[in-house]
């Protein structure tokens, strides 16, 4: 590096120890070079010091302490920009610490960032309310802004004039913030701070249900307004919760109540669906570079090495080029095509930014960093070969690091045609008079890193860039995320902590209960029993966490009402003096039915068990409770319930370690979390612990004793006609019907013409409901069990994230039925859901579908999360038509008599399985075991094979299409100028491939749109197929191309026509036929009818001077 422009006296006291040195003896040779090394050091420093001085803190805001985006910006402050200039100036500041005298410029520097980092934090409790009104509902009115005055700290653009919802800057952020303070910065003063800070981590806790505008500031690739879900937002959200989690912001010296908490398992939600959506970006991006830093510095979000080589190696093969790293493909920001004038583009307009996006070096900086951390000399020595020709210098002959290089508009065909032929210009920012301050304080970081000044523990003191089990033990009353090294890695069981050992305790709900359990051998214990731990249900702990972050003169209310998850159940919580132990959700007797089947618990206790296993990153063992109520003991399935609890003592759960026992043994090896906030919150709690059971004696001895539930079954009529009859008419024949079916139908009526508060016999209809609903559990009769919460417009709890887990699997979801369908293509708030569900469309087709199209979506959300194989070939799960598959599959495979709506919740879930697993048993004649509650016809069906037709119809239903199905419509539209048409439906040449790329989710969910408006899913299938034959005969005929529309629906009529012509049938509107002929014949005909649609003229005309067509 190029040494200070003039002499400091401590450079002429260098050469004079550097003199005084040259008469040593050969004994003080070491302390020599020692000395010699020391010199050369500092003067190194002193450069880096020089240039922060002239490129970073002349621009720094007097006032706030934030920096502009540019240098020549004297208005706007930049967050993104001013984090990366605080964190370059903090790593100069970690640099200078290294040598004892540094006269000064160390506290200077350190005082410089936190000035920065106070900055920021002071613009942003500005937008107090903000925080609070996007806790509530996510809405990007609400975000926190990510730009402010220079001076002020006002707003300068209003949220719909910019994409503010960035939740990748918050992250970022609280990132540094928690480095910074842990190498001794003092950035937080009070504890009004504190309590902000705590809310920003509500701020991005959520960030896996987010849909944000992402590092560039615009969202979708089309540049259209619209915000995505990001990788990289939630990347950085995971590392950021992960490393703040357990964080004291006063540093070493502050109380207990000015630490930071995280729920751990929003913290799993962001890295199950971080982890879920890469290597790919987000819907319109497959890859994008932001993602880079997310990776890698500053985030390493993720140790995953398969997940981190992959989406690696796709940004550096496809965005990498001469001058740095495009952003991601067809990105017009800064090429000369770009209109600067427009805030959107026009529709297809990213098209034309094909080819010649610009290139960004600051990327070549971050692949230096990584070089660096991974110790790859050889990445770090290529990268600082590429980036060397790209710098520029100022007059003081520091470097300059443009923002990026465009194609000149001279040269933009040529480039096209040839990509990486031909040079390219630096951006007006990034020069010597108006400085990139985002590349100039990572090229700071980076030449102190390869200067050997600066090591990359003090540039990442937590140690993010190891694995959680490789960082330095936290000490403390704080849970940490540090799992012991015990991971064991397969193909099916990628990072499970093979050697962790799930700690159970089994908690009776009564003595009785109790002492029949132990009859079998199973040792329980009593909420007595285990006192002085108490035994909560998670409800109690919300209204706990609600008291985290409030502060009424900030106007924030603290942890929103969030349920606490399966691992934050896991832990064991110290609460104002007393010790509690959560039971999982799934043990809470919630309103909606699915708690009343015991089949079903039992597979989510497995589940939970499972769950915990595969996803606790904490230090400390998890510790789950398992309930047990005495109302499971009526229930037909109680015996599995016993088996199950036999295999835990067992000490394995299907191959998970469990060690079950008394919970006083268990804490000492548990995850304590200690919730010390509350010690200084004068609060009276109502807390509601888990109640024992009384009882005069201790009774049952045996399941002989029990009380059975009875298998209780009527017979079904409708009273569909009494929808016309007046109310006095309803309420007698009410009085004469005994069934509970009946009279869940009429009530039904009584309730939407009347009310729930219309009195019968001096009861309102609402308790009668409710009554009846009671009865029917009970009984377990599940088809009035259904209709009953339907009217009463129950909802499934928490079923926001499973929808959300779908969406972020690149799937849509759709509810409802027909014209009336809702499609999902975004999370949606758990406000939203009654309106979804209960919707007057939905209660018209058929009442009990609004709570059985909720369970369904729940199983969905469970099953894509753990079996995602199964949801292979299906991009729009459409609820209603996956019911009717199930329906279908029932009836007309099974000839059973039973209704889907009439099947306990575990039956649906086996049924939904066996459904979503068609390809992998529907051609097999013997088949496995599936599910021994399922129905008998079920059972007496399974080893039928399933005709054509049947499984046409199945794969229909559930919209399921084959390998590079959406690749071969994209090819099929290059050569088809005119479209596609289907249904009455055109699907356009243009602007669909101008403005989408074949692998692009959003190109696949447009044809999806299409195929939607088919009413008959073996119509469907075949229509499927019909592509698949199209595409296969262009594929072999490359010069082939549709002069006119492809009209899908007459292909098939003439197919159809061949058809029953070869087979001496008359025509028919009946294509029953067609659709159970095999794969092979229906693929022969449909060619046939293809190359006879092309023969009409419906081709280029080079084939009609004589080229033959291949299709064979």
């Amino acid at each position: 590096m190029d040494p200070a422009s003039s002499d400091s006296p401590d450079d002429n006291q260098t050469r004079e120890r550097q003199r005084s040195a040259s008469g040593c003896t050969d004994t003080d040779a070491d302390v020599h070079l020692r000395v010699i090394c020391y010199d050369e050091t500092v003067r190194k420093l002193d450069h880096y010091y020089g240039i922060v001085k002239r490129q970073l803190l002349q621009n720094q805001s007097i006032s706030l302490g934030i920096f502009p985006s540019t240098s020549q910006d004297h208005r706007v402050g930049d967050v993104r920009t001013s984090i990366y200039c605080a964190a370059s100036i903090w790593s100069l500041f970690q640099a200078y610490r290294r040598i004892d005298d540094d006269r000064g410029k160390a506290y200077e520097l350190g005082q410089s960032c936190v000035k920065c980092m106070r900055g920021i934090l002071t613009c942003w409790m500005r937008q107090c309310e903000h925080v609070e009104s996007f806790k509530k509902g996510q809405n990007p009115k609400f975000a926190l802004h990510a730009k402010f005055h220079l001076l002020t700290g006002e707003e300068v653009i209003s949220s719909e004039e910019y994409g503010h919802l960035q939740i990748d800057i918050v992250s970022l952020y609280l990132l540094f913030l928690v480095q910074m303070i842990t190498s001794g910065l003092q950035i937080i003063y009070t504890m009004d701070e504190v309590t902000f800070v705590q809310n920003l981590v509500y701020y991005v806790e959520r960030a896996y249900r987010t849909p944000d505008f992402g590092m560039w500031e615009r969202g979708s690739k089309y540049n259209n307004g619209t915000p995505e879900l990001h990788a990289s937002s939630i990347g950085l959200a995971k590392a950021a919760l992960e490393a703040i989690n357990g964080c004291n912001l006063f540093g070493e010296k502050g109380a207990s109540w000015s630490v930071i908490f995280v729920d751990i398992d929003a913290h799993n939600r962001n890295r199950s669906i971080f982890e879920t959506l890469l290597p790919r970006e987000s819907s319109s991006k497959n890859v994008d570079v932001s993602l880079l830093c997310a990776i890698s510095f500053p985030a390493f979000a993720t140790h995953d090495q398969m997940l981190y080589s992959k989406t690696r190696n796709q940004i550096v093969s496809l965005l990498e080029g001469k001058h740095g790293f495009k952003r991601f493909h067809r990105d017009g920001y800064g090429t000369v095509l770009e209109d600067n004038k427009r805030r959107y583009y026009h529709i297809a307009e990213t098209k034309v930014f094909e080819k010649i996006e610009c290139e960004w070096p600051l990327f070549f900086l971050f692949m230096i960093i990584e070089g660096m951390f991974k110790g790859n000399e050889e990445q770090v020595e290529q990268y600082k070969n590429k980036l060397k020709p790209l710098v520029k210098r100022d007059k003081w002959g520091d470097p300059v690091v443009p923002k990026y290089y465009y194609v000149h508009r001279d040269q933009v065909n040529l480039e096209r045609s040839e990509p990486g032929s031909q040079g390219r210009q630096p951006s007006s920012e990034g020069n010597p008079r108006n400085l990139f301050l985002w590349g100039q304080s990572v090229w700071i970081i980076a030449s102190l890193l390869m200067d050997g000044l600066l090591h990359i523990n003090e540039l990442d003191i937590i140690r993010r860039h190891l694995p959680s089990y490789n960082r330095p033990r936290k000490g403390g009353r704080y849970s940490a995320f540090q799992r012991t090294r015990y991971m064991k890695e397969s193909k099916k069981n990628r990072g499970t902590a093979s050697d962790l050992v799930v700690q159970v305790v089994l908690i009776a709900e009564s003595m009785r209960l109790q002492a029949m359990m132990a009859t079998y051998g199973i040792q329980t214990q009593t909420p007595h029993e285990v006192e002085p731990v108490q035994i909560w249900p998670p409800r109690e702990l919300v209204k706990v966490y609600q008291n985290l972050g409030v502060s009424e003169k900030l106007g924030l209310q603290g942890r929103p009402t969030r349920p606490i998850g399966a691992l934050g159940t896991s832990k064991i919580y110290r609460v104002c003096g007393q010790t509690v132990l959560c039971y999982p959700l799934v043990f809470e007797v919630s309103d909606f039915y699915l708690s009343h089947d015991m089949a079903l618990l039992i597979d989510d206790i497995k589940s939970e068990l499972h769950f915990v296993g595969k996803y606790w990153r904490l230090s400390g063992r998890p510790t789950v409770c398992v309930l047990i109520r005495e109302e499971h003991m009526r229930d037909i399935h109680f015996r599995e319930l016993l088996d199950l609890l036999a295999q835990l003592k067992t000490g394995y759960c299907d191959g998970l370690k469990v060690r079950t026992g008394r919970l006083q043994n268990l804490i000492s090896s548990s995850c304590i979390e200690h919730l010390d906030f509350m010690s200084a919150l004068d609060i009276d709690l109502d807390i509601k612990p888990f109640e024992q059971l009384q009882h005069a004696s201790i009774g049952y001895q045996s399941l002989t004793d029990v009380p059975r539930a009875i298998t209780y079954s009527e017979d079904s009529m409708s009273f569909k006609d009494m929808e016309l009859q007046p109310t006095h008419e309803v309420i007698n024949v009410l009085r004469s019907v005994s069934t509970l079916h009946g009279q869940t139908q009429l009530l039904g009526i009584l309730l939407r013409r009347e009310g729930p508060d219309f009195q019968i016999d001096g009861h309102p209809v609402g308790e009668r409901v409710l009554a009846l609903l009671s009865q029917a559990s009970s009984l377990r009769y599940w088809r009035t069990v259904r209709e009953c919460t339907a009217l009463l417009s129950k909802e499934v709890e928490s079923i926001s994230p499973y929808i959300t887990t779908v969406l972020v699997s690149g799937k849509q979801l759709t509810v409802g039925y027909g014209k009336d369908e809702v499609l999902l293509d975004r999370p949606v708030q758990p406000g939203g859901i009654h309106d979804l569900f209960y919707n007057a469309s939905l209660q018209t087709h058929n009442v009990v579908q609004a709570v059985l199209q909720q369970e369904v979506v729940l199983y969905c959300g469970k099953l894509i999360a753990t079996h995602t194989h199964l949801f292979n070939g299906i991009l729009n799960i459409r609820v209603g038509w996956v019911i009717k598959a199930m329906t279908y599959y029932l009836h007309d495979v099974c000839h059973s008599k039973e209704t889907v709506e009439g099947l306990a919740p575990s039956e649906v879930r086996r049924l939904l399985v066996k459904v979503l697993s068609l390809d992998e048993w529907a051609q097999q004649e013997n088949q496995a075991k599936w599910g021994s509650s399922m129905t008998t016809a079920l059972h007496r069906r399974r080893e039928v094979r399933l005709t054509p037709q049947q499984i046409r119809v199945i794969d229909g239903c559930l919209g399921r299409t084959p390998k590079r199905f959406y690749e071969k419509v994209f090819n099929i539209l290059r050569k088809t100028p005119l479209g596609v048409r289907l249904c009455d439906q055109l699907l356009p040449q243009h602007p669909t491939i101008s403005e989408m790329s074949s692998g692009e989710l959003n190109f696949a969910l447009t044809v999806q749109s299409l195929l939607n408006h088919i009413q008959h899913p073996e119509y469907r299938q075949i229509v499927v197929e019909l592509f698949s034959v199209v595409a296969t005969i262009l594929e072999r005929n490359p010069e082939l191309k549709f002069l006119h529309v492809l009209n899908l629906d007459q292909i098939f009529k003439d197919a159809f026509k061949m058809f029953l012509k070869d087979h001496g049938r008359e025509w028919t509107d009946d294509a029953s036929t067609f659709y159970n002929a095999s794969h092979v014949v229906v693929s022969s005909y449909l060619a046939r009818a293809v190359v006879n649609f092309m023969l009409t003229g419906d081709m280029r005309s080079e084939i009609e001077e004589g080229l033959t067509c291949k299709v064979s």
